[in-house]
């Protein structure tokens, strides 16, 4: 028995060209983002609710989480653990 892979072949030419740049683009944003959730983590740890710059309240750990997050979504893509991470990706391809 022989398989017909021709429809198969034609829906494979008709697919949209993935631009090089557009996807380094878009590697580079997500390991950006990694790096953000990896800064939070530590931003997490590391600030104790003791020394908090909030007023004790019944939000203060959602105040602490937004600007935590905040904080680790600006320092993002300014550490090298995303330059890290994109270069490897880049070169597994």
């Amino acid at each position: 028995m022989k398989i017909d892979n021709s429809v198969a072949l034609m829906k494979i030419g008709n697919l949209p060209k993935i631009d090089k740049n557009e996807n380094d683009t878009k590697l580079k944003e997500q390991t950006d983002k990694f790096e953000a959730v990896f800064i939070k983590e530590v931003l997490d740890t590391s600030i104790k609710p003791e020394n908090s710059l909030f007023p004790k309240s019944a939000g203060e750990k959602i105040y602490q989480s937004m600007y935590n997050e905040a904080m680790s979504n600006s320092l993002s893509g300014h550490f090298g653990f995303s330059e890290l991470l994109y270069n490897y990706l880049k070169e597994k391809g």
